[in-house]
């Protein structure tokens, strides 16, 4: 949520924010609706006030006076009543409105009307050359008796799947390599909660325009997390934090679930579009001045775990209109798969500002005492499942062994996934 002082004063520039992220809001009817509210404000006041005045004139008046000032304070009520009702309404219209608004996207996001618009910044990393034709992720999942999706769907449905054997061992490789590194570089890691209330979940932005692709349990009135940032960010909701405790830097694991709403026919094949995965997360909370570059830091990091399990990428520079509602800038890492010919997302990394911080009310203390919102960020370190196919497609020989990429062979009992031991 954005502070309503910034939108009196910068009507145009929310405005152009919203349009350039192709999000149809009207700043002048919430400027009438948030005039009108404070008139209603002050009028609720000014009759708190006059009843105020007349509860201290009855301990001095006499009994033909207080029945006057009694009947005073019971038109007062009346009226109040009435106009506590009107505001009441108003501040509700109030806040549904400002809740449609998108974080503005900073000066130096490309501008983009569809994701086709998001920039390449740099190819990193060269792609195999198989003198063969590659086998794609489900191909040598079934190979190698590791990827299941047909018992997934028996069990679960269409977009489950089990994992078995080496790709599980892989799995778990990743979340070390990703702890290791992670710890060492001070963030605390954490394993976090998958249901949310849904007061924390509108809290961060993903429900005004993405509340399709959330799971909801009615029955016990919780979301399902779609990715652990979710759930890390209202950690310390109505909390402040210290300034020399801060960057306050987080590494979660989570199972994950997304409905996919929309899309259905894209993606059905083998694990890369599924209902549950599982993903490594890193969440910064930090001052304003160092969110810039404490964005670039988490963008590194994912950077570097990709040139560690040497995987061809390319970085991209996400656009106005793919950010999505709280980002105010966002990268993205996608990662060459060999099985469908073409580079998909692996990663993102987004700067939310303090637009998070405000719905949530999550403040610093400035070095002169003063309070003022943090600004939330946050990195996929690995959305595993993405991670192994781009290993497997990547790694594969022409009699359907795979070598697994040197960074995780501390953490596993085989260096290669060898066609006959399946």
């Amino acid at each position: 949520m954005l502070d309503i002082q910034y939108i009196r004063e910068n009507p145009e520039k929310v405005q152009e924010g919203a349009d350039k992220k192709q999000v149809d809001v009207d700043i002048d009817k919430l400027l009438k609706v948030d005039e009108k509210r404070r008139e209603l404000i002050q009028k609720v006041e000014e009759i708190r006030a006059k009843k105020n005045k007349a509860s201290k004139k009855i301990a001095e008046a006499d009994e033909k006076e207080k029945k006057k000032i009694i009947k005073e304070m019971q038109k007062l009520d009346e009226e109040n009543d009435g106009m506590e009702e009107k505001l009441k309404k108003k501040e509700e219209e109030f806040e549904k409105l400002m809740k449609k608004i998108p974080n503005p996207p900073l000066e130096d996001v490309p501008y983009g009307e569809t994701d086709e618009d998001n920039k390449v910044i740099e190819q990193v990393g060269e792609r195999p050359d198989f003198d063969f034709e590659p086998k794609d992720h489900l191909e040598l999942g079934l190979m190698h008796d590791i990827i299941d999706t047909e018992r997934g769907a028996k069990t679960s449905g269409a977009r489950f799947t089990f994992l078995k054997g080496e790709a599980v061992q892989i799995q778990f490789a990743l979340v070390s390599l990703a702890l290791e590194t992670l710890t060492e570089k001070g963030f605390v890691p954490i394993v976090t909660p998958v249901l949310i209330k849904p007061e924390m979940m509108e809290a961060m932005g993903y429900t005004e325009r993405g509340r399709d692709e959330i799971f909801f349990v009615e029955k016990d009135n919780l979301f399902l997390a779609g990715t652990s940032e979710q759930v890390i960010g209202p950690m310390h909701a109505d909390e402040i934090f210290e300034k020399d405790d801060l960057p306050k830097r987080y590494v979660g694991y989570s199972s994950c679930f997304r409905r996919e709403a929309g899309s259905y026919g894209k993606d059905t094949r083998g694990i890369l579009r599924l209902h549950q995965f599982d993903k490594v997360e890193m969440f910064s909370f930090t001052t304003p001045d160092e969110s810039p570059k404490e964005h670039e830091f988490l963008f590194d990091l994912e950077k570097e775990m990709m040139k560690k399990l040497e995987i061809p990428h390319q970085l991209i520079d996400i656009c106005s209109a793919d950010l999505g509602d709280p980002a105010a800038k966002k990268y993205d890492i996608e990662a060459w798969m060999p099985g469908q010919k073409k580079y998909r997302e692996t990663h993102s990394t987004s700067n939310c500002t303090d637009f998070q911080a405000r719905r949530l009310n999550i403040r610093y203390r400035k070095e002169d005492g003063d309070l003022e919102h943090i600004h939330m960020l946050n990195g996929t370190l690995f959305a595993i499942g993405r991670i192994l196919i781009a290993i497997l497609e990547n790694n594969q020989n022409e009699d359907g062994s795979i070598d697994i990429p040197e960074a995780l062979h501390k953490y596993l009992p085989f260096k290669k996934i060898d066609q006959d031991e399946n």
